[in-house]
């Protein structure tokens, strides 16, 4: 009998010491952080312990992704335990788009004698918002004929002036459209001109009316990668992320694919926690999920933005060891990818057929 007491008890340690042992590796799995390492070095899983002879594989060879056309490549840089540097792309500096009938109430203006490029410019309203909508006059250049914003040292006696009808924020209201009223019409005392404007109540029906259409056909498509044991640093996501053609955008946290058109908003974004970017050592700072997306609307399927945006999910997670997931939480699979990619071609031709196709400065506007 004390034999078999002393056996028992000799197995009840072992599988004491067992658990013991697998809950240890469980909490140094969840604590540990992968982070950059220096090109031509192997990049070393936390998770995997190594042993004599093991060569563990290098996550920086897994291949990136095919970006949008025309799309900067860059390359895995020569990255030490610190956040990766690169340039910053800076915000685009866009001057304001030409006026459009199909998004802008518009008003037509005569003055009675030609008027300097200083003078107009000297008499614009000081603001061009009225609530929540953007408002633009532009001039026909007296020499050119064509349709400009005002600029000194030129004759202009017709102008235009526009308010949009719509934007994210919602459709234009009878108080937005009298106080876009108000403005134009004291400009034009100033400068003697004529007036013609749309009739409020039409203004009005075709904001809600476009207001109504952009809400159904706005979309921004979105992916979680979220890490499967190892959390990442900083300077990790950043070494992976531009190895997949993303570069660091202005804001912390944030990573962008640009796009071929110089100015245009970027391609593809990548997001993680912003704290984590300005943690005192951000290659301590644990960071377990991250979001890929675009803007469909602002972005032209000639930059191929859905296959970047697939591609770029799949790759990153083969690197870096993830789960490409929806909001919920719930697995994205290949067939997944391929019924978004047939919805979002619908998308595409009810957007081209309003004449709003992604990525016209019309669509820019509208979905803004």
């Amino acid at each position: 009998m004390d034999s078999l007491q002393t056996m028992l008890a000799g197995l009840g340690g072992l599988v004491l010491a067992g658990l013991v042992g697998h809950s240890l590796w469980q909490s140094r799995r969840a604590g540990s952080i992968r982070r950059a390492v220096p090109p031509h070095e192997p990049a070393i899983d936390p998770a995997v312990e190594p042993t004599l002879g093991d060569a563990p594989a290098d996550a920086a060879a897994t291949p990136a992704p095919a970006g949008p056309a025309g799309a900067p490549r860059a390359q895995a840089p020569a990255a030490g335990p610190a956040p990766v540097e690169a340039p910053v792309v800076a915000a685009p500096r866009r001057n304001p788009l030409r006026l459009d009938p199909l998004i802008d109430a518009m008003a037509q203006l005569v003055a009675d004698a030609p008027h300097s490029g200083d003078q107009v410019l000297a008499h614009l309203p000081a603001t061009r918002r009225v609530g929540s909508k953007p408002h633009w006059i532009e001039a026909r250049n007296e020499a050119s004929g064509e349709w400009e914003h005002p600029q000194p040292g030129r004759l202009y006696r017709e102008f235009r002036a526009g308010v949009q009808l719509a934007n994210r924020s919602g459709a234009l209201n009878e108080i937005e459209y009298s106080e876009f009223v108000h403005k134009v019409q004291g400009f034009a005392d100033t400068i003697g001109a004529a007036t013609d404007f749309e009739d409020m109540l039409n203004a009005v029906s075709r904001a809600r009316e476009l207001d109504a259409f952009a809400g159904e056909h706005d979309a921004q498509l979105a992916c979680r990668l979220y890490a499967r044991t190892a959390a990442w640093s900083v300077g990790y996501i950043q070494q992976q992320a531009l190895a997949c053609g993303f570069l660091p955008g202005p804001v912390p946290g944030r990573l962008v694919m640009p796009g071929s058109e110089e100015g245009a908003p970027p391609v593809l974004t990548l997001q993680f926690d912003s704290k984590a970017a300005f943690a005192d050592d951000p290659n301590e700072a644990a960071v377990h999920e991250l979001v890929l997306s675009f803007d469909v609307p602002q972005t032209p399927s000639a930059e191929q933005p859905f296959d970047a945006w697939r591609n770029s999910a799949q790759a990153l997670a083969a690197a870096m060891d993830a789960v490409i997931a929806d909001d919920h939480g719930r697995p994205l699979t290949p067939e997944s990818f391929e019924a978004i990619g047939r919805e979002l071609g619908q998308l595409y031709d009810r957007l081209e057929a309003r004449e709003l196709a992604a990525g016209s400065p019309a669509a820019r506007r509208l979905f803004s």
